[in-house]
């Protein structure tokens, strides 16, 4: 079992990947495997889950690029034959990458993954974020994201563990890995029951959550707006793909709202309503 330190607070992806020399020496020193690679080449990762900073906190971010550099590598992943030219894609430091465009910065130094799976780079994507901020003060959209991921059956195969290991070494070189023969707190209960005791909600969020996941990005938006309740998420992403972008294109119309009462009827409309 891979047990999370929870002694100290990491407040930031930063955090997450410093090791103490990192401050103390220029990044062409830190290792091998860190490349100085040109934004333009790299694409941001699709159908990326989280927002990214704004407004104060988008500032500061700013200003300490600015004034220090990017003294953290982010972390990217190399893709062939990409319509667009680009050569690799972000995993972990978009917003970094944002801010370091808007400090007037036009390379940046990069960790380099190669043959990593579609599912692989979501991990990293994923576990990142969960290491970088409190799950509880996720977006609904955004913890949706994290308990699909955590609900898949690369959760089930282990290799979640191994990334989670990997950016915990990162973190912090003297991190020792756990005793592989312990069995995973919860290991005879069920996939939904375990992801519910990580993150301290009851079985019947965890399944409202896992369907907001099935939601188009427009209807995510406005769960996190809170102009769509959870309750009404869930009745909503029954729908059909068609019927979802219908719903989104009158909603962006009209001033209409959708209550408990609509949600179900739709529902109840639905191509899917007999399945």
């Amino acid at each position: 079992m891979v047990t999370r330190p929870t002694a100290k607070k990491v407040k930031s992806l930063d955090e997450l990947l410093q090791a103490d020399e990192m401050f103390s020496a220029p990044v062409q020193n830190v290792e091998k495997g860190i490349k100085t690679i040109v934004f333009d080449k790299i694409r941001p990762f699709k159908n990326h889950p989280f927002r990214l900073y704004k407004d104060e906190r988008l500032e500061d971010l700013v200003e300490s690029i600015r004034s220090n550099g990017i003294l953290i590598p982010m972390i990217v992943r190399t893709v062939e034959d990409d319509p667009e030219g680009y050569l690799y894609e972000m995993l972990a430091g978009h917003n970094r990458l944002n801010g370091a465009r808007l400090a007037g910065l036009l390379e940046g130094p990069c960790i380099v993954k190669d043959g990593l799976s579609d599912e692989e780079a979501l991990m990293y994507v994923i576990e990142t974020n969960v290491i970088q901020r409190s799950f509880t003060d996720m977006l609904t959209s955004e913890k949706a994201a994290v308990l699909a991921m955590s609900h898949s059956k690369m959760f089930a195969q282990g290799k979640r563990n191994d990334i989670i290991e990997e950016l915990l070494n990162l973190e912090n070189p003297e991190y020792m890995r756990q005793d592989e023969t312990c069995a995973p707190v919860g290991h005879k209960l069920k996939t939904r029951d375990k992801v519910g005791i990580e993150y301290g909600l009851s079985k019947n969020t965890v399944a409202r959550l896992l369907r907001v996941e099935k939601l188009l990005a427009s209807l995510k938006e406005r769960v996190d707006l809170n102009e769509i309740s959870l309750r009404c998420a869930v009745d909503l992403s029954y729908l059909i793909e068609t019927e979802q972008e219908e719903v989104s294109k009158v909603l962006s119309e009209n001033d209409f709202k959708v209550d408990m009462k609509k949600s179900e009827m739709l529902r109840s409309y639905s191509a899917n309503s007999k399945l």
